[in-house]
């Protein structure tokens, strides 16, 4: 069965002093767009699990073809957007979870870890940049969704690729494209003027 994808957009840039990471402009368009666009782009069913109360995240989805899942809770943390969003997919689906705030991960990333994915289907494949780095997006094959749907609190889905470390397979994506993750003004000045923007 096809892998579905689940873009986790519900947190709530709290270290962007008001600003909005996820709103950022990256190759010209705002940053949650342009990473459900590359997600679109794999030919996978895309869920995007937001907050209730950022309707300008819901508007930079407009006309895309993707499954909206409100988090009525996203301030208990990340596994609230993961359970939420994990409620709306096929049960048996292959899962393929992607933060929303990785600037650098392009649809050609997907594409190669997804093609990677299929030669062992049935391991955990986790993404980690050139130097080794875990990183995202991780593909959790449909054995490990019963795991993910108890998590609780913001560690993500940590605990579960900690219990199956044994069934995990790691894939390098070039650079540091499975790591960037810009929290504040500061990182994406600096990110920004590392593209000579």
């Amino acid at each position: 069965m096809q892998p579905e994808i689940l873009i986790l957009a519900a947190g709530a840039s709290s270290r962007m002093r008001g600003g909005d990471k996820l709103l950022e402009i990256v190759n010209g368009q705002p940053q949650l767009a342009r990473i459900t666009d590359a997600a679109l782009a794999s030919g996978c069913a895309v869920t995007v699990a937001l907050p209730p109360d950022r309707p300008a995240r819901d508007a930079a989805l407009h006309g895309r073809a993707v499954r909206r899942v409100v988090v009525p809770n996203p301030g208990d943390g990340m596994a609230a957007s993961l359970t939420a969003g994990l409620a709306a997919l096929h049960p048996d689906a292959p899962l393929l979870l992607l933060l929303a705030d990785l600037p650098d991960l392009s649809a050609a990333d997907l594409a190669h870890f997804l093609q990677d994915w299929c030669r062992t289907p049935d391991l955990i494949l986790r993404a980690t940049a050139q130097d080794g780095t875990p990183g995202h997006p991780v593909g959790f094959p449909h054995w490990a969704k019963p795991d993910l749907a108890t998590l609780t609190g913001d560690a993500g889905a940590r605990a579960v690729l900690q219990r199956h470390r044994d069934r995990t397979r790691l894939i390098a994506l070039p650079h540091a494209h499975a790591t960037t993750d810009l929290d504040t003004p500061e990182a994406w000045a600096a990110w920004r003027a590392s593209r000579g923007e």
